[in-house]
């Protein structure tokens, strides 16, 4: 499917500024500054079950996120809570994937903050494809970007912005070379993370993943992976990793929410390992299939 050919189910449900409107009347103004500027904030969240997965990790770092950019919602967070589950009992969504985004709203032409009407918050709710289901089981193949991740002290990374030009760019860099994700470095030349995943490597059995400081978002299923890794004995270690760390390693894969848990068996045309996916990799997407099914979370209530 092409993005010409792509259309919204006409039957979809979107929650918009507290209702329920089908998918052609959810409109954003073109005078948004969340259009115009970029200005807001979101949160990609899994639903498994009929149940929303990690729900209050989620929540954790969406307001977080509204913190950092000085944005409060006329909503409080139960009532978030209580709109993605409406609005997936309206699409009948059991196991899909959902968008929660908030934007600065309506405001003039120019990039004053506080010359906007107030905050607007939409969520959909619907079925998502990340990637072929044979590449969970073979692998996928990335690239190293030429295109560095932002400067921390620019935009720092744990903000979940709408300014995601420097991955789209990046993204490019992957589609131009017949992958679908690229690695991308940071400011200093170590890694940071791909355009839209979090990157592990295992090297002499010890499991790896960039540090926070290296300019990532510390997604909820970094920290899930981190977790299980624990609990089954294997060792784990957040540090600054180089390009050839990634062509030395023995296995390696991507984490986040859509992508979920995915092998990478090739970088810049250099196999990893033997080429195809390691046990450990194996084990901890086995790890965490099943918590998916669970209904517990990690890092919130049960």
């Amino acid at each position: 499917m092409t993005a010409q050919d792509y259309t919204p189910d006409p039957n979809l449900k979107v929650w918009l500024d507290g209702k329920l409107v089908p998918v052609a009347d959810a409109n954003i103004n073109v005078f948004s500054h969340g259009l115009l500027y970029g200005d807001g904030v979101f949160e990609g969240i899994r639903v498994y079950h009929s149940r929303i997965f990690e729900c209050t990790a989620h929540m954790d770092r969406f307001v977080d996120s509204l913190k950092a950019i000085r944005m409060e919602i006329p909503w409080t967070r139960q009532q978030i809570v209580d709109a993605i589950e409406q609005t997936r009992q309206a699409n009948k969504i059991e196991n899909g994937y959902v968008r929660l985004v908030a934007t600065r709203g309506v405001g003039t032409l120019g990039i004053h903050p506080f010359r906007t009407a107030s905050p607007s918050v939409f969520v959909i709710v619907a079925t998502i494809q990340m990637y072929d289901p044979e590449m969970y089981e073979k692998g996928m193949r990335i690239v190293t970007a030429s295109t560095i991740r932002n400067h921390p002290n620019a935009m720092a990374p744990r903000i979940k912005s709408l300014n995601y030009l420097n991955n789209i760019m990046a993204k490019l860099e992957a589609v131009d070379a017949g992958c679908l994700e690229a690695m991308m470095l940071n400011h200093e030349g170590y890694i940071a993370e791909c355009t839209g995943d979090n990157l592990f490597l295992v090297r002499l059995g010890k499991l790896q993943t960039p540090a926070p400081h290296c300019g990532i978002l510390e997604g909820i299923t970094r920290r899930l992976i981190l977790k299980f890794a624990e609990q089954r004995g294997i060792p784990t270690e957040e540090t600054t990793l180089t390009r050839q760390d990634m062509y030395f390693a023995e296995e390696a894969f991507i984490t986040g929410t859509g992508a979920e848990v995915c092998p990478v068996t090739e970088i810049d045309q250099r196999p990893i390992g033997n080429g195809t996916p390691g046990p450990i990799t194996r084990q901890l997407i086995a790890d965490f299939r099943e918590h998916t099914k669970s209904g517990k979370e990690m890092f919130g209530p049960s």
